[in-house]
Parts: structure tokens; sequence; C-alpha cells
């Protein structure tokens, strides 16, 4: 018998994980949306059915996932407690919302929390994974093996979870500047913007792959087989490090992970 997801909240981050869901045809997928409005664009968008009531859906959903804003989940558990028991397991995507926090609400809750990204749309997110006091490894394989459809996770302790944010979470956004820039670069040199942003993109999807692909090579071989001494790519890596790039990311990330930390 098929398990039913259901989903609290049904904007960018969980329909992509419902969407990878769905494509694996292996559970039946509901959501809610307390805005009528909200509820009947989702449900036509995804092709799932749509509740305007939370306790509706926890009722008639065996894992639970709790994609509303940060500043909702407390108060969206509160109004759960009467539905949560040790059957169902929840799953929070709320980014500075730390387990204990729930947990102080709801004592018996079976709770994994997760950071997702965005490339979950198209099938390559990453997530991190922590658990709760109350969940267990089959609980952590479960989630996994719904996340697997959209992307790769790793496991990790929760107080990690606020750089995995920085790192994967918000690092989409970073990542969309940096291919922005070399773009705007190769325009203002002469070539045409939308062409030096394919050779800017395609070259940053080609690069991640290869760091896949590397086996025990350090990402400096990778680097260092480019970047030939006295060549260009040399001189080009030589004005990152003039520049100081390891310390500008390094800030980036810093100040990232310290804003999730304060979110919840």
């Amino acid at each position: 018998m098929k398990k039913t997801i259901g989903f609290i909240g049904c904007g960018k981050m969980a329909s992509a994980i419902i969407k990878g869901v769905l494509s694996s045809h292996q559970f039946i997928i509901k959501g809610s949306e307390i805005n009528p409005e909200f509820a009947k664009s989702a449900s036509e968008k995804l092709g799932i059915e749509v509740f305007c009531d939370n306790k509706k859906l926890v009722k008639e959903s065996d894992i639970i996932f709790i994609a509303t804003k940060p500043n909702q989940v407390l108060e969206v558990v509160k109004d759960l407690i009467s539905e949560i028991t040790k059957e169902k397991l929840f799953v929070s995507i709320a980014a500075g919302v730390k387990t204990s926090k729930i947990e102080s609400i709801a004592q018996n809750i079976r709770l994994v929390r997760i950071m997702p990204n965005t490339p979950a749309l198209v099938n390559l997110g990453m997530f991190g994974i922590c658990t709760g006091k109350n969940s267990s490894k089959e609980d952590v394989t479960i989630v996994k093996s719904l996340l697997d459809t959209v992307g790769k996770s790793i496991d990790i302790d929760e107080s990690q979870i606020d750089i995995v944010t920085a790192i994967s979470g918000s690092g989409p956004a970073f990542f969309y500047q940096i291919i922005e820039d070399m773009a705007r670069a190769g325009e203002k040199l002469g070539l045409e913007y939308e062409k030096s942003l394919i050779l800017a993109a395609q070259t940053a999807l080609g690069s991640a792959q290869m760091v896949f692909n590397k086996g025990q090579i350090p990402v400096q071989t990778l680097i260092d087989n480019v970047a030939t001494k006295g060549g260009c790519t040399f001189v080009g890596i030589e004005e990152m490090k003039n520049q100081n790039s390891a310390k500008f990311f390094a800030n980036v990330i810093e100040k990232t992970a310290k804003k999730a930390s304060e979110l919840g």
C-alpha cells in the first residue's frame, strides 16, 4: 500500500520536492494551503489534492513536510498538537528553526529536519539531513528515499545545518551571481551577453560534474590541470589569489550562516 506524503505549504521548494516524488510513482501526495486561492492554484499546478485544513492533511498523511515560512512553523505545530502521534513522521524544511524548538511544543513528535535548495526543481537538489530526538535511522532512510528523487543528500549534525544553509541552501544564488558576473565581463570585452552566459553556465555545470567524477583526486589537482604555470588560466588564478577570493567566500558563507541561525 502506497504511503501518503502531505505538504503543509506548497511554495516553490515544496513544489520542487512534490514534483520529484510524484515522478517516482511510489507515493500519494497531498497538500494544504490555508488561503483557498493558493490551494486551488497549487492543486491545478501540481495535479494533487490540496486542502485548506492542516489537520485534515495530517490525518490523511503518513509523512508530513512542514514547508511554511520559518516564522510560521511553531504556530502551525501548536495548531496540530492533537494530530501529532508517534505513527506520523514529520519533516521540517524551515531554515533556522531547531528541532528542539518544535519538540518543546510537541514532545512526542518524530521529526527529521532537512535543508533543501531550489535546484531540486531540475532534479539536481542538495539536501542536508539531521534528526530530532525521537526519530530513528529508519526515519532518515525513508526521507532519503524521497529526496533521492530530486537530488543528493548528506547526513549532518544539526549544529552544522546553518553551514549547509549557507553553502547549498543559499549557494545557488551565489553561483548565479558568479555566472552573471563572468557573462557581463565577457560582454564588456566584446562578446554578446547571451553567448557569454551560455559559456559561463555550461562551464559551471561541467566543472561541477568533474568534481563529482574526480575520485580521490584533490580539487587543487583539477585546478592545476587547467592552470598551467605561465599560461592564461594561471594568470587568472593568481589574480583571484591577489583579490583574496578565499577570504571573500569565507566571509560570504560566514555571514549567511550567521543569518540562518538568527531566522529561528
